[in-house]
């Protein structure tokens, strides 16, 4: 009985080791992997825009010794005369202190003053970015270097940070050389380049190249497969069946998941508006990682030991619930008050799963506010975020309505989505308390990713292992991984 235990519990510490140690080599993988690639493009930006860029580290930045500049200014600019992107930004400012005259912003002109060249290079000295191009925008600790809709959206969430008495995070983010001037070769540098999706109700939105988009995509479908809502879709399609009609099937799954969907929708939205209300700090980035670690911990916890503890699922108590309202919803003769019984049902449903579902969206929320994306390149991503997230949900549904058979979700499944969930988590958890810009680069966003699911691949597979060379020598009754079945989400 004891050798086993010993076998499974040090099994258990070598893979919390791995996850600790795979978690590290995936984030210094992905800076090296990210700065390897803008490294390896920046030849190409210069060539096109005629002028050196200047891009600024990526990684968040930290202050070192007391600041040359006006100690008294909130925003503080550097400019070129003769820089028109310098010019636009300050067409910019003169309307943000119309509209914010408790707001003291200072500029320094750095082409044709020494003394101010002097202010630049020891301010760039002291927060850790390269003094080569303009404009160059500071706020706090905070710096962005050149002037595109992005930094716009970026900088005006920063000043309400600062009316609202915190400090925005410190560091460079978002700056990737676009939208700067270089006084070597008084050239420019265009925006980077951008992609147009068409959102439906809110028009066309762009998104930048350097956006979450890969991140959102991919977190989009981890998130889609949580087992909460996999179980009560089956459950619904199943009880439905039984009607023998397709027409049914199609109008009562699709009312389900629209509605679904649309409070999922309005779930996120709410936590978006919120952090941008109080402003994006830098407890807040902390307490948006706990809260994601906590939700990562106790879905690994539930692969090992369903129903142990703390356990982020549809309680026992509310199923028969869920049961009886699938049940009227499929038995009304009607289909409009079918349908009806059915938006209640999706609202109910939607309210018991906040618990399953809760931890991506507060993840993905906190890393757009965190890397300064505004509301209308959230509106594109939160499309880009659906797609992926209904796929397996529309998959089972499509597969009903063809087959006019249901798809019964196992324990195994259920397991295994929670343990790649919950693994998946916990690394985008130490991602928001290192460097939240690593999401934006596509290499580094997809090699956490795959350190993510390759750690919980080889979790899986140990498991496995101990599972086996303890069945022949524990009583079923007596085993806590044996008591895993039951019909549950």
């Amino acid at each position: 009985m004891h050798a086993p235990a010993s076998r499974a519990q040090r099994a258990l510490a070598v893979v919390c080791g791995a996850l600790l140690a795979l978690t590290v080599l995936a984030l210094v993988g992905g800076r090296t992997l990210s700065a390897y690639v803008a490294a390896a493009s920046e030849p190409s930006v210069a060539t096109v825009a005629g002028a050196s860029t200047g891009i600024a580290p990526a990684a968040p930045s930290r202050a070192t010794g007391a600041s040359a500049v006006d100690p008294d200014a909130d925003l503080v600019l550097f400019w070129g005369d003769g820089c028109p992107n310098c010019a636009a930004e300050k067409e910019w400012l003169e309307t943000v202190e119309a509209q914010h005259p408790e707001l003291r912003i200072v500029q320094y002109e750095v082409w044709g003053d020494a003394a101010n060249q002097e202010l630049f290079a020891a301010e760039a000295a002291r927060l850790g970015f390269e003094a080569g191009s303009v404009p160059t925008t500071v706020i706090g600790e905070r710096v962005w270097i050149g002037w595109t809709d992005q930094i716009e959206q970026d900088m005006a969430g920063a000043i309400a940070t600062v009316e609202n008495g915190g400090a925005p995070m410190p560091g460079v983010f978002g700056t990737a050389g676009a939208g700067t001037c270089s006084q070597d070769e008084g050239l420019c540098s265009a925006e980077s380049p951008q992609t147009v999706i068409d959102v439906p109700l809110a028009g066309e939105v762009t998104l930048s190249a350097d956006s979450l988009l890969v991140s959102t995509i991919v977190i989009g479908f981890v998130d889609g497969i949580n087992p909460c809502s996999l179980w009560v879709l089956s459950v619904l399609l199943a009880i439905v069946l039984r009607t023998n009609s397709r027409r049914r099937l199609i109008a009562i799954g699709t009312t389900f998941l629209v509605v679904t969907a649309a409070m999922y929708g309005l779930y996120m939205a709410a936590f978006y508006s919120a952090l941008a209300v109080v402003g994006f700090m830098g407890w807040i980035q902390l307490a948006v990682a706990a809260v994601a670690g906590v939700f990562g911990v106790v879905s690994v916890k539930d692969y090992f030991a369903f129903g142990k503890g703390v356990s982020f699922t549809i309680r026992k108590e509310d199923k028969p619930g869920i049961y009886r309202r699938m049940r009227e919803a499929a038995g009304k003769k009607a289909l409009l008050p079918a349908l009806g019984a059915t938006v209640v049902l999706a609202v109910g449903v939607s309210l018991l799963e906040t618990p399953c579902t809760a931890g991506f969206p507060v993840l993905w929320t906190g890393m757009l506010h965190a890397n300064g994306v505004g509301p209308a390149e959230t509106a594109g991503l939160f499309v880009a975020y659906m797609v992926p997230f209904l796929l397996d949900e529309l998959l089972i549904f499509g597969i009903a309505v063809v087959t006019m058979r249901s798809t019964k979700i196992q324990d195994r499944h259920g397991e295994l989505l929670k343990l790649f969930a919950g693994v998946t988590m916990l690394v985008l958890a130490a991602v928001m308390v290192i460097d939240p810009t690593l999401m934006e680069s596509p290499v580094a966003a997809l090699s956490l990713f795959a350190a993510a699911f390759g750690l919980a691949l080889a979790i899986h597979l140990v498991t496995v292992r101990v599972r086996a060379s303890r069945q022949p020598e524990l009583e079923p009754e007596s085993d806590p991984l044996a008591a895993l079945g039951g019909d549950r989400p």
